[in-house]
């Protein structure tokens, strides 16, 4: 449909990724430069965890630093989108039982890519949370009632990393090569996405040891669901990034149209 946005997966990685240079940060740009201009961006962020879930509410969010150990360039950066509590209740009138949060801002999972996606950060910005005592298959369920909002000018981006072990990383080599077990997950999960097998997504974990290295907790894994669960008859997956930082974390970003 002509009207409708893509819904895209990016993996954000490392926090320091928001001041780099890189091959990953310039293909961020350049899609934002292709992609048409939305009215709102809807963020699943890998870093808003909650009981039950909750969508962020406030006309003004703050730029969260929810991180720490870095150098105080990061902790300067801030992006100044505004909210859309109007959309908070296009969201709430889809999914009844969500909870309106009238002070959740912008994690690191959202500004650290929207600050390449949408520089002048002049488009409003809200965040969808995860409520982490639901199944993958529950939130692939609950993705699939937001579909309306891409034919309503919302932009839909899920923000994790497929592959997310952080005792696994070499801190010391962003180009470290990666991990035999996260090559292995990182193919698995191209497959099913190119071969539109979201049962086999949705069951990540049957995938063995690969996809229990991969992913040793949820919450960076399960974005993916929420873009997936959108994809419509028409729509395919193309994919925006692929590769690895620090071994363990892979970079694999992907769009649905």
């Amino acid at each position: 449909m002509a009207n409708r946005l893509p819904a895209l997966f990016i993996a954000h990685g490392n926090p320091m990724n928001a001041l780099a240079n890189n091959a990953y940060t310039q293909t961020l740009t350049q899609l934002g430069k292709t992609l048409a201009t939305p009215s709102t961006i809807l963020v699943i962020s890998a870093h808003w965890q909650t009981l039950g879930t909750e969508v962020a509410s406030t006309d003004k969010p703050q730029t969260i630093h929810d991180f720490g150990g870095f150098p105080p360039e990061l902790f300067a950066q801030q992006y100044p989108a505004q909210g859309a509590p109007d959309i908070a209740k296009k969201v709430k009138q889809l999914l009844p039982n969500v909870v309106e949060n009238p002070e959740m801002g912008l994690d690191h999972g959202a500004w650290t890519v929207l600050k390449f996606l949408y520089p002048q950060a002049n488009i409003p910005v809200l965040q969808l949370s995860l409520d982490y005592r639901l199944s993958p298959a529950a939130h692939y369920q609950l993705a699939q009632a937001l579909q309306p909002l891409r034919e309503q000018g919302v932009l839909i981006l899920g923000s994790g990393n497929i592959v997310h072990n952080l005792r696994a990383m070499d801190w010391r080599k962003i180009d470290a090569p990666p991990h035999s077990w996260a090559m292995a997950f990182d193919t698995q999960i191209q497959t099913g996405l190119k071969t539109r097998n979201h049962q086999a997504l949705i069951d990540y974990l049957q995938g063995g040891e690969p996809a229990h290295l991969s992913a040793p907790t949820p919450e960076h894994y399960l974005p993916l669901l929420y873009i997936i669960a959108l994809q419509q008859a028409d729509e395919s997956v193309q994919f925006i990034y692929t590769g690895f930082e620090h071994a363990s974390i892979s970079m694999l970003s992907f769009s649905v149209a």
